[in-house]
């Protein structure tokens, strides 16, 4: 287990953040405080036609199954380079193909999209607020983690100006 924290670039002086752990700490709460909180749902917010219905479940499912493809095709993409910390792997290589030529951050992506389909299928004003706020905690970390990324890699640079950061084609 020690091994793979130092593969993954964790060292002994991790409480000096230097590495952004704490930004890997605060996704965690973040993850989990979405998973505990509560569904709140506007007595407005009412779904009253068969339309409306399927198409939450549309969104839904849309939505998920994104979040999926991007989480397991960023995780193998990623393969040997792979590390929770935004500072990359000091004997890590730039990805660019795969499911990063469609975004730079397809890890963070998935959790919007995931994020974005419960908060619609559950009418969940709660859920759809607590998925902006891991939209801008998401966009924080990564533009930290790309000035690390443009250090290492000169070629960054160009990248992004070719991919968009989180949402294909958008953003």
């Amino acid at each position: 287990m020690m091994q793979r924290l130092r593969d993954w670039g964790f060292t002994r002086e991790w409480q000096q953040g230097k590495r952004g752990e704490y930004l890997v700490l605060l996704q965690a709460i973040l993850i989990i405080g979405f998973l505990l909180l509560p569904v709140y749902r506007p007595s407005s917010w009412v779904i009253n036609t068969p339309l409306l219905f399927y198409l939450r479940w549309g969104f839904l499912i849309g939505l998920e199954v994104t979040a999926l493809v991007f989480i397991l095709k960023g995780l193998q993409d990623l393969g040997e380079n792979l590390t929770p910390l935004p500072y990359p792997k000091d004997d890590g290589q730039l990805v660019r193909s795969g499911v990063y030529s469609l975004v730079r951050h397809p890890l963070y992506s998935s959790l919007v999209f995931a994020g974005l389909g419960w908060a619609i299928f559950q009418l969940s004003l709660s859920h759809l607020i607590a998925t902006v706020i891991l939209l801008i905690f998401l966009d924080i970390k990564a533009r930290r983690e790309e000035t690390w990324l443009t250090q290492k890699y000169p070629e960054y640079t160009d990248y992004q100006q070719r991919v968009k950061k989180l949402i294909p084609g958008l953003y």
